[in-house]
């Protein structure tokens, strides 16, 4: 017998009260009963870094973190980095560099780049490394990371902290597949 447990939890801005099962993964949680899809789960030990969310604006592998432990945390992901209608720099730098390649390691690339920022909004290239080897690319694209990382912190330094999501697309053709 399973015993659900109460938890509150700010999620990309928006209160949830939640029963979950005491051994709930917060990639569980996110993916399964709110619908982020952004958060995946690559290798389920904290190793390929592609869970990686902000818990209370710090970088966290979801896959090893049980959701009852976060009672009063606030919870970032990908779908919350910008307003509806909006992408964060972060996000057009990874488009612009070309950083985005198959796209299942990218949203934990980009939370950590997030995190990277707000920790040190100007980073040499090699805290940009150290920080971003915490996430696994089969696709072998690290140089087009480490350019993202560099291009969203020059965004951020300028206040281009929010790009109009309608205008990127049509400058980059890019499709809106599903919603």
């Amino acid at each position: 017998m399973s015993m659900n447990l109460k938890v509150n939890l700010k999620v990309n801005g928006k209160n949830y009260e939640l029963e979950v099962p005491a051994h709930e993964r917060l990639v569980d949680t996110l993916r399964y009963r709110l619908g982020l899809v952004s958060v995946k789960e690559g290798c389920g030990r904290g190793e390929c870094g592609t869970c990686i969310v902000l818990v209370n604006g710090l970088p966290r592998h979801s896959c090893l973190t049980l959701t009852s432990t976060l009672d009063g945390a606030e919870v970032t992901t990908l779908e919350g980095l910008a307003p509806e209608g909006k992408l964060h720099a972060i996000q057009v730098a990874f488009i612009e560099t070309r950083g985005v390649q198959c796209g299942f390691c990218t949203p934990g690339f980009i939370m950590m780049t997030k995190a990277l920022l707000d920790s040190n909004p100007e980073p040499s290239q090699e805290e940009v490394k150290e920080w971003l080897s915490s996430v696994l690319c089969r696709c072998g694209s690290y140089h087009y990371y480490f350019a993202a990382a560099k291009l969203a912190g020059k965004y951020i330094k300028e206040g281009k902290i929010y790009f109009d999501e309608k205008q990127v697309r049509e400058k980059y053709h890019m499709k809106v597949v599903g919603r």
